[in-house]
């Protein structure tokens, strides 16, 4: 009985650490999530895109390109074609507007103007929180994708609080170590439903890696599925 007492009560002490973890998402009116490629925002927070929905955020989904490399035996117009049509079809799913920026695919540049074009993006959506890509990436997209924002935030005066996420962590995103995990456990299946809806990308392999990724995040924030991320702390 003891032992019992015992465990019953760190359960709930972790509950309650889990609880008060996720309190970093409350008060946010606006989220940008901001990927490289269409199907990176679903696959690296598309759970808490939806927990973010569920407490009334607004929402939008930012693609960088659009996916024009990204169908093997396709030209960049019919790619884009398609990919465009699937982003959309996953945003519906998640209830969020989609946005497609104007950056070609395996072609990302940062330069003054990209530098520009960002800033005004994020200017013209006045978000509270930006969620974008850890920089230490193996895909030379994902890195462009986060020095954009990071330039933004710091050129904005720090107008929108900065988190980055994790994609295929290993193949991908390199060197994350967060500090701030979202209990997804009852939007997992729904965020499947979301990025599933890249059919052009053989997205049974990306399930199975963030499966993986979620159960291991799942573990070390004593729940089932979980997203993890890191906050941009303020500086000059």
């Amino acid at each position: 009985m003891k032992k019992l007492l015992i465990f019953a009560t760190i359960f709930l002490l972790a509950i309650t650490q889990i609880q008060a973890a996720e309190h970093w998402l409350e008060g946010y009116k606006k989220v940008l999530v901001i990927g490289a490629h269409p199907d990176d925002p679903e696959t690296m927070c598309g759970g808490t895109i939806l927990k973010l929905k569920a407490m009334g955020v607004e929402v939008v989904s930012v693609y960088l390109t659009s996916g024009e490399a990204g169908i093997r035996g396709k030209s960049h117009e019919e790619s884009r074609t398609i990919r465009q049509a699937e982003a959309r079809r996953a945003c519906e799913v998640m209830g969020v507007r989609p946005i497609f920026m104007t950056q070609i695919d395996g072609n990302a540049e940062v330069n003054k103007a990209r530098y520009t074009e960002m800033l005004a993006l994020i200017k013209a959506e006045k978000p509270d929180m930006v969620i974008t890509h850890w920089p230490i990436d193996s895909h030379r997209d994902h890195r462009v994708c986060a020095v954009l924002v990071y330039d933004a935030w710091r050129q904005s005066g720090y107008s929108f609080d900065l988190y980055y996420g994790e994609v295929m962590t290993g193949l991908q995103t390199q060197n994350f170590t967060p500090t701030l995990w979202v209990d997804i456990t009852d939007y997992h299946n729904k965020k499947v439903e979301a990025y599933k809806c890249h059919q052009s990308q053989g997205m049974n392999e990306v399930q199975e890696y963030h499966d993986t990724m979620e159960r291991m995040r799942g573990m070390e924030s004593q729940t089932h599925h979980a997203e993890a991320f890191i906050k941009q702390n303020w500086g000059k």
